[in-house]
């Protein structure tokens, strides 16, 4: 779902830690826009984010009329357990798509039960409990992210030299515009409701969050009737460490997206 919201050509690469180190030209009073993206209310989407550990029960919502797509996040589905009733309206069916190795859902129409339950074994190894509730007419997806995963692509890659703050600052922006979870971070996809700072519509869709850093990805939308210039300080609060906004120039009704790094606890 956010790449929907990722706009702008490679171009966008070019803004990636501008002024990385200019903490001063930075205002108080933006950090009150970090602020209150972070606290607003709840996920706007119907789109499920999910953290499951190995063998943990994966809580959901499946479709009553529609497909549900499955995903895991650094990994893929090698098998799926369920037990079949022998009565086509009260059962369910699973369908592993090969290619990205995600599955599919779907229920029977008059299907009576609440919910749906199997188990999935991943390619990793790993085996999840899926229970899903049944209900909404919509087409449905639920992203499930282990943070086992990241600890593990680590030990894959071998010991590595400890990245400096700002070098880290750069890996994590990079892997947030290409919306991939770089290694020792946790990765959420999520849209909370977004807050409205002047004419600017501005929206969280995801986060990224690591031992010391995390990121935000915004998307921000010029509600206004004229062009608004956007800079570091009307989208990021004061210790960010980074900023990267994809189209610093924003005409009315359009739609950029900015990427901030913050050290943890500041």
């Amino acid at each position: 779902m956010m790449s929907v919201y990722v706009v702008g050509s490679a171009a966008a690469g070019t803004a990636f830690l501008s002024r990385v180190n200019c903490h001063l030209s930075r205002c108080t009073g933006a950090a009150l826009i970090g602020i209150a993206v972070l606290l607003s209310a709840q996920p706007a989407w119907a789109d499920q984010t999910i953290m499951a550990a190995d063998s943990s029960q994966v809580d959901c919502q499946a479709s009553a009329k529609d497909l549900t797509r499955i995903s895991l996040v650094e990994d893929e589905f090698a098998s799926v357990s369920k037990i079949s009733t022998g009565n086509p309206t009260d059962d369910f069916s699973v369908v592993n798509e090969p290619v990205r190795g995600d599955i599919y859902l779907s229920v029977p129409d008059g299907f009576a039960r609440p919910a749906l339950s199997f188990f999935a074994t991943s390619k990793r190894g790993y085996v999840y409990k899926f229970v899903c509730r049944i209900g909404g007419d919509q087409a449905a997806q639920v992203f499930v992210s282990n943070p086992a995963i990241a600890n593990e692509r680590a030990a894959e890659n071998g010991p590595a030299e400890r990245l400096g703050t700002h070098d880290a600052a750069v890996e994590l922006v990079q892997a947030m515009y290409s919306n991939a979870v770089a290694d020792g971070y946790e990765m959420r996809q999520r849209a909370l409701r977004p807050v409205y700072v002047g004419t600017l519509k501005v929206q969280m869709i995801a986060e990224y969050r690591g031992s010391e850093l995390s990121g935000k990805v915004l998307r921000i939308e010029n509600k206004g009737p004229s062009e608004v210039e956007l800079t570091e300080a009307m989208v990021a609060p004061a210790s960010a460490l980074a900023v990267s906004i994809a189209e610093s120039k924003l005409a009315p009704g359009k739609v950029t997206t900015a990427y901030l790094v913050s050290q943890n606890g500041r």
